[in-house]
């Protein structure tokens, strides 16, 4: 009775840490729960297919697919698009969010315009980049990148102004540059919060997938969603939604991997 007593308490307490075993039965059940209630709205006919279809329409119409060999084809175009706007917007975030968040000048310079642009849609700029860039693969990627790059170079410069300045003191009072301090200190003592904000923003990017894959894309799993819809084809629709979803959480584990070898200090 006192076992089950202090595994209540941990449950309880915040921030109190729960059995590896207990986390992955609850999430387990979560799981469960989700695919029970949907089944019951589908099988019991509490819903009609035409708007919810079954986890087995959803399931025949993944190997529908895969048997024809256009679902990797499509899977591997999104993640192209996905994987390289994502890198090439982290390239440049990265040491510009740094320097915006160490030095006064470069924050004065850039904060104004970042604030202002990260609030613009990124749906309304696709005409624009049709226009300036074609119907290619390179603007769908200008869609990714101009989805992510604000958001990262804001949550990066405000990671770095959360790294506390008697770090740099002490290095300086050790004898190191300012250059020393700036690659060898701060950056070091921002690299967690760098990797969370990339994981984040991650996300973020999977999201505008389909905005990308919107208008004159020939593949990709955006481009299969929006032809499903004009044929009423929700199985494929729920299918390209649900692999979407399921991309995001193996690039999210993998960059909970990357923190958890590169900053197992910080855990």
């Amino acid at each position: 009775m006192a076992r089950k007593q202090s595994l209540l308490d941990q449950c309880l307490t915040p921030k109190s840490e729960i059995p590896g075993s207990l986390a992955f039965a609850i999430s387990a059940l979560t799981w469960v729960a989700v695919i029970a209630v949907w089944s019951i709205l589908t099988y019991g006919g509490y819903m009609q297919d035409i708007f919810l279809p079954s986890p087995s329409a959803v399931t025949a119409a993944f190997f529908r697919l895969l048997e024809d060999g256009t679902l990797s084809q499509h899977i591997w175009a999104s993640l192209q698009v996905v994987v390289i706007g994502f890198v090439i917007s982290s390239i440049i975030a990265v040491p510009l969010g740094l320097l915006m968040g160490t030095f006064r000048v470069v924050q004065a310079g850039l904060e104004p315009l970042v604030n202002f642009i990260r609030y613009l849609p990124v749906t309304s700029f696709v005409p624009l980049f049709i226009l300036w860039i074609g119907i290619g693969i390179e603007q769908r990627i200008m869609v990714i990148f101009f989805g992510t790059f604000f958001q990262q170079l804001v949550m990066i410069a405000d990671v770095s102004r959360g790294v506390h300045k008697d770090l740099l003191n002490a290095s300086y009072t050790l004898g190191a540059s300012r250059r020393d301090a700036l690659l060898h200190v701060l950056t070091p003592a921002a690299l967690p919060g760098i990797i969370d904000t990339l994981r984040i923003t991650m996300g973020w990017a999977w999201t505008y997938l389909v905005v990308a894959e919107l208008v004159a894309a020939s593949s990709g799993l955006g481009y299969i969603s929006m032809k499903a819809m004009r044929g009423f084809q929700v199985d494929v629709i729920f299918l390209a939604i649900a692999i979407i979803g399921l991309l995001g959480l193996f690039t999210d584990l993998i960059f909970r991997v990357i923190r958890l070898r590169l900053v197992a200090w910080a855990n």
